[in-house]
């Protein structure tokens, strides 16, 4: 069977991980749908054990659930879950942006990323501006210098990922109002003002929180 999904050079089970990774948040293999060494081995022409590892890395980053037969599944989440992963997104993020604030450290990264967002939402290329944003919220986590708050803000953000793939809620946004939720970010930052950047960020991530809800509600409306 040809290979149908060239991976890269580097550490083959790592390569493995992240190309499937990124079909799944990109809505490529869909919610509901199975993933079996079986078919990975055959997919990406790898052995069974380095399939069965990269499944096993998906399952415990959240992108991949096991059912009482052990089968991988891509899960769809419930409203439920969309407001807890966001609870422990704000509590994160709200961390890593106050002591930035008190630091006026503005990364450079987060500023990339904004401008990216731009290009992105100009050229509407949907798959490109999940990207950039996920980067913007990232870098604000890795310049706050906690590695344990960005091991779990990378854990957090594969799920909010996957559900921004899942729902869409990007392409109900008026990217002009992300791109300037991110900027009263940064600006509060960039003055010091911990209490406004707090808030800033609340409120931006607030938004998000109300669109994949929303797309949520209107999902689970439409398959009953």
């Amino acid at each position: 069977m040809p290979n149908d999904f060239p991976l890269s050079t580097s550490s083959l089970t790592d390569a493995l991980y992240e190309a499937v990774r990124l079909r799944i948040i990109n809505g490529e293999i869909a919610s509901g749908e199975k993933l079996t060494e079986a078919r990975i081995a055959a997919e990406y022409n790898v052995a069974r054990p380095t399939a069965r590892a990269g499944l096993e890395r998906l399952t415990a980053a959240g992108l991949l659930r096991r059912t009482a037969h052990k089968t991988a599944v891509v899960p769809t989440f419930g409203i439920d879950e969309i407001e807890d992963i966001f609870m422990a997104r704000l509590a994160v993020e709200r961390a890593a942006v106050t002591h930035l604030a008190a630091d006026r450290t503005v990364p450079e990264a987060a500023v990339r990323a904004q401008d990216a967002i731009e290009i992105a939402a100009e050229q509407m290329r949907f798959p490109d501006q999940v990207a950039a944003d996920i980067a913007f919220h990232a870098a604000l986590v890795e310049a706050a210098g906690s590695s344990r708050l960005s091991k779990m803000h990378a854990l957090i953000m594969d799920e909010v990922h996957l559900t921004m793939g899942q729902f869409q809620a990007h392409r109900v946004a008026d990217p002009r109002n992300i791109t300037r939720e991110h900027a009263e970010i940064l600006a509060a930052i960039d003055t010091a003002d911990v209490d406004a950047a707090a808030t800033a960020l609340f409120t931006h991530l607030d938004n998000a929180r109300k669109r994949l809800v929303q797309q949520a509600q209107t999902t689970e409306a439409t398959e009953t």
